[in-house]
């Protein structure tokens, strides 16, 4: 990032515009703010998606600042949202500021949406609140120009271990938003709930879906329900990825259908957080029935362009069971028009052309391991890295944290940012690397409040990670930048983590 000093004169709780995270390609300050005042308009071109994110924009000023702010295609003045040709890319934008407005153009609607995060972050904190504050409302005079570093930039959220409704999701979803994720990993299924209805197989939802880790009552979404996250995640530019673990991680399905099982007896319901244990029979016709019927109808749902079928840990599944499984389903994922996703021990079978591989393995992953993603990766499989010691957002930040796991060790927030993803994996080519991905797993989450917690301040820095152009990572600037955002956590009523490695000040109270 093209860093700047601050100038001279502007008011003290004017949010600077190196300050944005994740950090901008390049930021160039003036001496000119704008000021959002009670004849503000938010003037957007003459189509759907620019008036759609005018509005929204108008609903997050509109409470606490108290102004009607009226969405016009009238006007020069104010806050102008425009799309037109220029060098942005799919999501890039520039932001204009000065005296006599705020100016954000993109070439696609979704760079439009990032450039109004951006714009967020240049207002006071309190703007965020959702009563009327006394303001003012300054927006820091200069310019953004900014693109992404990579294509996938995600957050997976676990709803299988523990459950999540409907508005805790979006919630979740709006959060993203802010620091410009696009993508919305949603891990359905697994040994302790199935939580998608699936119309051929309605008791994969209703018994499956009944409980959750310690014994609690569960939940699944409703095929209208699941299409509701899909359509709210759009609403925010972000695109559900969601997950089918096979062939392990399978005990919801299992107990829910006899005829799935080897011995063809349905195991009892399943609340404790072991893993591995749990297979589906490769040998059966009946699984293939199984994984077509789910695969299509999850298909049907889902408009965007992957589907995730797992893979890992399918410790009660031969390797050539796994092979012969792999080799089975990855067509059936294309057959529906979506490309499939798959954890890294997919590069241990044969990945389909177009799959992409999520490498969630450690710093002291064997050495054999690594060279078998390596190896797909050289045969052209794209690669998402989720590293667990780094971005596995459910452990633990120290040993005193009353939250989360630690079997991959401690992730205090340095640690989770102060990483390369081109580099993680020793021997990758060029372009193997797609993106990164912060899994959130819910073995110890059971509520919104946990999910923040351990989500903030990690989850900003991964986004930045994948957002940010490689030469912007440098903790001593970054740790100030994110110390910057949380007044506006605060008044977003975000929970989240005082972490003695930034400096937060009277910000982070």
């Amino acid at each position: 990032m093209k860093q700047h000093p601050s100038t001279p004169g502007l008011p003290g709780s004017l949010p600077r515009l190196d300050h944005v995270v994740p950090a901008p390609a390049s930021v160039a300050p003036s001496e000119t703010p704008y000021q959002i005042t009670r004849s503000t308009h938010i003037v957007v071109d003459d189509s759907p998606e620019t008036r759609r994110t005018g509005e929204y924009l108008a609903r997050i000023l509109r409470p606490s600042t108290g102004y009607r702010l009226p969405v016009t295609t009238h006007g020069a003045d104010g806050i102008r949202l425009r799309l037109a040709e220029g060098p942005f890319g799919a999501e890039g934008y520039r932001l204009d500021s000065g005296q006599g407005g705020v100016t954000v153009t993109a070439a696609e609607p979704a760079g439009l949406f990032h450039g109004v995060q951006t714009l967020r972050q240049l207002l006071p904190a309190a703007v965020e609140k959702d009563t009327v504050q006394p303001g003012p409302w300054p927006v820091a005079g200069g310019t953004v120009e900014d693109s992404p570093r990579y294509g996938w930039r995600g957050a997976m959220l676990d709803v299988s271990r523990h459950f999540f409704t409907v508005d805790q999701v979006k919630r979740f979803i709006d959060q993203l938003a802010l620091y410009k994720i696009n993508k919305l990993h949603l891990h359905l299924t697994d040994d302790q709930g199935w939580r998608i209805a699936i119309d051929s197989w309605p008791r994969l939802a209703t018994h499956g879906g009944s409980t959750e880790v310690g014994g609690g009552p569960g939940g699944y979404y409703t095929k209208a329900q699941y299409e509701e996250i899909v359509r709210y995640a759009a609403s925010r530019y972000l695109e559900v990825v969601p997950e089918i673990d096979l062939p392990g991680h399978t005990n919801a399905a299992l107990a829910s259908y006899a005829e799935l099982n080897r011995d063809g007896v349905a195991p009892p319901l399943y609340t404790g957080t072991e893993v591995g244990f749990s297979s589906l029979c490769v040998g059966k016709e009946i699984t293939y029935d199984f994984v077509d019927d789910v695969i299509r109808e999850l298909a049907a749902l889902t408009p965007g362009r992957y589907l995730h079928i797992g893979g890992d840990e399918a410790d009660s599944t031969s390797h050539e069971d796994y092979v012969k499984f792999m080799d089975r389903v990855q067509p059936v994922v294309a057959k529906y028009g979506k490309t499939a996703v798959g954890w890294h021990q997919l590069t241990g079978a044969t990945p389909a052309k177009g799959v992409l591989a999520q490498y969630w393995g450690l710093d002291s992953t064997s050495a054999e391991e690594k060279a078998q993603v390596v190896k797909a990766a050289q045969g052209g499989t794209g690669l998402i890295l989720s590293p667990a010691d780094r971005v596995y957002l459910d452990m633990k930040y120290t040993k005193d944290t009353p939250l989360g796991l630690s079997w991959a060790g401690y992730v205090e927030v340095r640690r989770s940012y102060d990483w390369d993803p081109e580099a993680y994996v020793p021997g990758l080519p060029a372009g193997a690397v797609r993106g990164v991905e912060a899994p959130l797993w819910t073995e110890a989450i059971e509520n919104p409040g946990h999910v923040e917690y351990m989500a903030f301040p990690r989850l900003p820095g991964v986004a930045e990670l994948g957002w940010s152009a490689a030469g912007t990572r440098d903790w001593e600037r970054y740790k100030v930048r994110l110390a910057a955002q949380a007044e506006r956590w605060n008044a977003l009523g975000i929970e989240w983590y005082r972490s003695p490695e930034v400096p937060w000040g009277s910000d982070g109270r």
